[in-house]
């Protein structure tokens, strides 16, 4: 890439730092800008179009142009374009949203508190399980169990829960009182031989042993996403809830379901803790709360642990824990029209709709060379390259043969995102069964170049 002088390139290149990016790379290449968007696509400065394949974080589910989102945003700012929830104050769109999330949410699940991102969300969990804990002077009941390859989010105790390597590196985490216990990846780390029944009876069976070796008066809670997204959309087999979460009731461990890609009909059901039969003590939601319009999170939970939280705060004075910018007028207004809009358009319905268009269409690439497994459910799915089928061998290194197939996709007009060399696609709900095709003759285009690039290079297995 040739990047201009004094362009918005040029520019970023001089004074932006950006997030999960490679600065070098970026000094050398430039960043590509992204100038407006237009349903399911978006629109570069220079004028390139292409599908947004991943809903740009998993996140804008009615794609990048509902005016309804953009009058109520400015609407809200014309009448109250800011006031906070601290000392017992709040603003109407806000009372709104916490009575409708609340109604739309599992029955157990009966408070709301607001924040900003998926990170805060769940950083805000951990904080009341030990709060929580606190007040119903168990003081040692404080450690957090998490999963391998799933996704919390990026501040200090989230990324402690996020147990992938590339977002630990170099910051000092975990913290402690963090664990962690085997991914629900049939593919990846099932043992030879091993059913899908066996492999989840051994994932339960590990999860207790740890629970007893640590000790189940200092273990609080349990984190999962229903699904595992940035993990690499991870389906856990049918069996594997029902086992974890008996597990969890056996020791008094809470179970928090981190909605925060799932949620809001992405798996073909309003939220993943039902189609994966999740009973949740808390529930963290983000993303396509506000179809990302406007940053806003929210916690849910249960009223015991709601009693416990009011009358610790009662007698501490305080609940203190808050953000600037938690239930913020703006965006709790955009976030309500957002809801409004998945019940009128029936989105869970659409997603039932046209999800088997996608899931189909990319199991149509399992004859592959170089894909040895095709996962997902409603609108979301990954395709996992490997350098070979039968041993389901990794490519050396890993993440390399992932990133040439993302940038031939973007060159091609799709925009898809490669973790590691696991391809994932989560475009916008409302997107049609016509545009699923082009995004699908967006992945042949680029499986096809990709599969001759790795014949040309020789590239081999993981050792």
């Amino acid at each position: 890439m040739t990047v201009r002088s004094n362009s918005a390139a040029s520019r970023d290149i001089a004074y932006h730092l950006h997030p999960y990016t490679n600065a070098r790379k970026n000094e050398d290449e430039g960043p590509v800008i992204i100038d407006r968007g237009e349903g399911v696509y978006v629109i570069d400065d220079q004028g390139n179009r292409y599908l947004e394949a991943l809903a740009g974080l998993w996140c804008t589910g009615l794609g990048f142009s509902e005016e309804r989102l953009v009058k109520a945003a400015v609407d809200q700012m014309a009448k109250l374009p800011y006031y906070h929830s601290f000392a017992q104050k709040t603003a109407s769109p806000v009372v709104d949203l916490a009575e409708k999330i609340v109604e739309m949410t599992p029955a157990q699940l009966t408070k709301v508190f607001f924040a900003n991102s998926g990170s805060e969300a769940n950083d805000t969990a951990i904080k009341m399980v030990w709060y929580y804990n606190n007040a119903l002077d168990r003081p040692e009941k404080k450690k957090i169990i998490s999963r391998i390859k799933g996704y919390h989010g990026v501040t200090i105790a989230a990324a402690s829960l996020t147990a992938m390597p590339y977002v630990q590196a170099g910051f000092d985490l975990p913290i402690k009182n963090i664990i962690h216990t085997g991914a629900p990846h049939y593919y990846r780390f099932a043992q030879e031989g091993e059913s899908e029944e066996a492999f989840t009876d051994r994932l339960a069976q590990e999860l207790e042993e740890l629970i007893q070796s640590e000790g189940p008066d200092t273990v609080a809670a349990f984190i999962g996403e229903p699904l595992q997204g940035a993990g690499g959309v991870i389906v856990p087999p049918e069996s594997y809830w029902p086992k974890i979460q008996a597990v969890l009731k056996k020791y008094d461990i809470l179970l928090i379901a981190d909605e925060v890609i799932c949620g809001f009909g992405r798996t073909g059901q309003m939220f993943g803790s039902d189609t994966f039969g999740l009973k949740p003590d808390i529930m963290t939601l983000a993303k396509q709360l506000s179809s990302a319009y406007a940053p806003i999170s929210a916690v849910l939970v249960s009223d015991p642990i709601y009693q416990a939280v009011a009358d610790n705060s009662a007698k501490l004075g305080s609940f203190g824990h808050g953000y600037t910018y938690g239930a913020h007028p703006v965006a709790a207004a955009v976030a309500l029209e957002t809801l409004k809009i998945y019940e009128e358009r029936k989105i869970v319905e659409q997603v039932q709709a046209v999800g088997p268009r996608l899931q189909d269409g990319l199991r149509r690439f399992e004859d592959s060379p170089i894909v040895g497994e095709v996962r997902g459910i409603g609108l979301i799915a990954a395709v996992e390259l490997v350098a070979d089928k039968a041993s389901k061998a990794p490519f050396d290194p890993i993440g390399k043969v992932g990133a040439y197939f993302a940038a031939s996709a973007q060159a091609k007009g799709v925009i898809f995102r490669n973790l590691g060399d696991t391809i994932a696609a989560c475009p916008p709900m409302i997107i049609t069964e016509a545009e699923i095709d082009i995004l699908l003759d967006g992945f042949a285009a680029a499986l096809a170049e990709t599969e001759a690039w790795v014949a040309e290079q020789g590239l081999a297995a993981v050792a």
